[in-house]
């Protein structure tokens, strides 16, 4: 099983103590979003996780014990660095801190368990075109040497993203496809292999492969694991990550970036934040008397070659 730690929210920025302490005790509640009385316990242990993934905007709170959990388990690490300042991503550092966060990072699980996300790219009168490509510019020029890849893609224009952010100038298609040669330009002068996830357009011809940005080959290839050959079924559409268990919940990431898709709205994720107990095996609250708590079932991707190895060490 692949474990997902910051799809609902910024575990890692924001709830570093409580994630630390679940992987301690060994196991996690996760509440179903759908059902909200029906819990999943997971359970924390390397033969029950195949690789734990964390996806922050930033990684300091957790910095210093950090490689509790990735010296113990194959992992990966999602590093969402943008062009934006704190008009869009209020609770979101400056980018040369953000840089230099992710540096020591690599530093940590090594550039080969680290992914740089430069994404969404969205469009204002503020961000344009041409900023853009200045900022990724200077970014790629400092993370190339510390990075396994750069991923990018379009933002998605749900409804709750036209309210909160009714700037937006809506991309065409000839600046979608300006933005893509621009980038994958910069990306081949600094040698970074640069991929799309959640975005349907083709843009190989500048040099930049479509994949999932969660896929069985990366995750085996930086943690040096073969993982079996399945459908990668994805999350949404135009999507093609692998399957994973995300212990998060929505509503409850207080970075206030106005693109979010996780929070209806900042005003209910401060509220929900104010519930959080760091020593409870859920991200929000306790366990109530009337919940329906389960085993949750967890099968292994690896290769069965290497789960003998794994028993045989």
């Amino acid at each position: 099983m692949i474990i997902n730690t910051g799809g609902r929210t910024d575990t890692v920025q924001y709830y570093s103590e409580w994630l630390l302490r679940r992987f301690e005790e060994g196991y996690a509640l996760s509440r179903n979003p759908l059902f909200p009385r029906k819990i999943s316990r997971l359970e924390f242990s390397p033969d029950a996780v195949d690789c734990v993934v964390f996806c922050s905007k930033n990684y300091r709170p957790i910095l210093p014990r950090l490689h509790e959990i990735t010296d113990r388990f194959n992992s990966y690490c999602y590093y969402t660095i943008t062009a934006y300042g704190h008009d869009v991503e209020p609770g979101v550092p400056p980018i040369d801190e953000s840089m230099q966060t992710l540096i020591e990072l690599a530093g940590i699980v090594g550039p080969q368990r680290v992914a740089w996300r430069y994404d969404p790219v969205l469009l204002t009168k503020t961000y344009t075109v041409e900023r853009h490509l200045e900022t990724f510019d200077h970014m790629a020029r400092t993370l190339a040497p510390h990075i396994d890849r750069c991923i990018f893609s379009f933002v998605e224009i749900y409804e709750k993203v036209k309210f909160n952010m009714p700037e937006l100038v809506m991309l065409t298609e000839e600046s979608m496809d300006e933005l893509a040669r621009g980038m994958g330009e910069i990306a081949a002068k600094y040698g970074i292999y640069l991929q799309t996830c959640g975005t349907d357009g083709d843009f190989s011809r500048y040099g930049i492969h479509p994949s999932g940005c969660m896929t069985l080959d990366i995750l085996g290839a930086a943690n040096n694991v073969e993982f079996r050959t399945l459908k990668h079924k994805g999350m949404r559409h135009g999507c093609h990550c692998i399957e994973s268990r995300d212990i998060g919940a929505y509503d409850t990431c207080p970075n206030g970036c106005k693109y979010c898709y996780a929070n209806k709205d900042p005003r209910k994720a401060a509220e929900n934040f104010k519930l959080h107990d760091p020593t409870s095996p859920l991200l929000l609250g306790s366990a109530r008397s009337d919940d329906e708590i389960t085993q949750a079932t967890q099968r292994s991707v690896l290769a069965k070659e290497r789960q003998l190895g794994l028993f045989e060490v």
